[in-house]
């Protein structure tokens, strides 16, 4: 419905006070305020009044009034003019809040394609506890969380077996997960002796001075076998090949309230990585990025998943990764039947998240 504003008849400008009426309701503009060019509309005399139809220049700080609409009253405050919700302030508001909200990486998940078997080679060859199994027939699928401590305070592994299928295209984007051990070529030698494929013997990194080994799981999954003393958090990486390293150091800073612990180039061996995190790589999982010069795209085959990260609100950090450039694939709010709140997104290159929200996650270990 149009509305007016009844203003006296004063130059626009005045900077005397002016009398604003609305409806049934009068407000008092202060001095401060001037009408002069973002006022524009239909002017009409009556003795010594004037009635304005106003519309306002959005590039000036202070709008009156939008075409056909009168100011809120909730806009004035004492006699004042209160400022404009501002959308920018909100989504500031927003990524302000990701950094103090109470995050951690929780679990990977990615598929297998025989569930007792790889149990068996996690627990045996890499020293991994069985935490919990459940098996889900109406889904026709089963699962099994593995790791070295409690889920309320570790990052697992929750592998899922899917019915009828025992194999799994790796692609080329993924990389490996990374396991911290105090002696990599023992490690090394207990996989050899249990079966285990080892796919690069002990020795330091390409372009660094750790001692690292390489195997692979039954299903072609690679370990990184990284020698480090004793650490609170030994499965403590996974490692992701991105297009455009600066974008997700920004992606993950921003909406996942990541910090960027470590960046090392290599150009004699032509990548560069990033480590992301919520604490110390010595002591926590960290997200390891890997940038190959020149290549911007990866397959990411259908094998391995997503990451768990755990949240306070699941719906701001769903607002979160849309205002950073992110994708929600699965809106927030509760799982059907467990009534766990979750939401899923995508990153720049495709990686797939998902928040937990944190109280629902202790429900569901109880």
């Amino acid at each position: 419905m149009l509305r007016t504003v009844t203003v006296p008849s004063l130059s626009f400008s005045s900077s005397t006070h002016l009398k604003v009426s609305t409806q049934n309701t009068s407000y008092l503009a202060p001095h401060s305020l001037k009408l002069s060019s973002p006022l524009i509309g239909n002017i009409s005399k009556s003795n010594s009044t004037r009635t304005v139809t106003c519309d306002y220049n959005p590039s000036r700080r202070l709008a009156l009034l939008q075409l056909g609409t009168v100011i809120p009253q909730s806009q004035f405050l004492s006699g004042t003019l209160a400022p404009a919700r501002s959308s920018e302030v909100t989504d500031q508001n927003v990524l302000e809040w990701v950094k103090n909200d109470k995050r951690r990486m929780l679990h990977v998940v990615y598929n297998v394609g025989d569930l007792d078997k790889t149990i068996k080679f996690y627990t045996e060859c890499l020293g991994m506890k069985l935490l919990r199994r459940r098996d889900i027939p109406e889904d026709r699928y089963s699962n099994a969380f593995l790791g070295y401590g409690p889920e309320d305070t570790n990052f697992t592994v929750e592998l899922t077996y899917n019915y009828g299928v025992d194999k799994y295209d790796m692609g080329d984007g993924f990389g490996h997960f990374g396991i911290a051990v105090e002696d990599v070529a023992r490690t090394v030698d207990l996989v050899k002796a249990k079966g285990g494929k080892v796919t690069r013997e002990p020795g330091p990194v390409k372009g660094g001075s750790t001692m690292i080994a390489c195997v692979e799981d039954p299903n072609g999954y690679k370990f990184e076998l990284l020698e480090r003393g004793l650490t609170p958090e030994p499965l403590c990486q996974v490692m992701l090949r991105v297009g455009d390293l600066d974008r997700s150091i920004n992606f993950y800073k921003k909406s996942f309230g990541m910090e960027l612990l470590r960046r090392r180039d290599n150009p004699e061996y032509k990548y560069t990585i990033a480590l992301m995190g919520y604490g110390p790589e010595d002591k926590n999982a960290v997200l390891e990025l890997t940038y190959n010069y020149g290549i911007t795209e990866y397959n990411k085959g259908n094998g391995y998943t997503q990451i768990a990260i755990g949240t306070d609100d699941v719906y701001k950090s769903a607002e979160a990764v849309k205002l950073c450039g992110g994708k929600i694939i699965r809106e927030p709010g509760p799982i059907p039947v467990i009534n766990t709140k979750i939401t899923a997104c995508l990153d720049p290159d495709g990686w797939k998240s998902v928040f937990v929200d944190n109280v629902d996650f202790f429900k569901e270990l109880e």
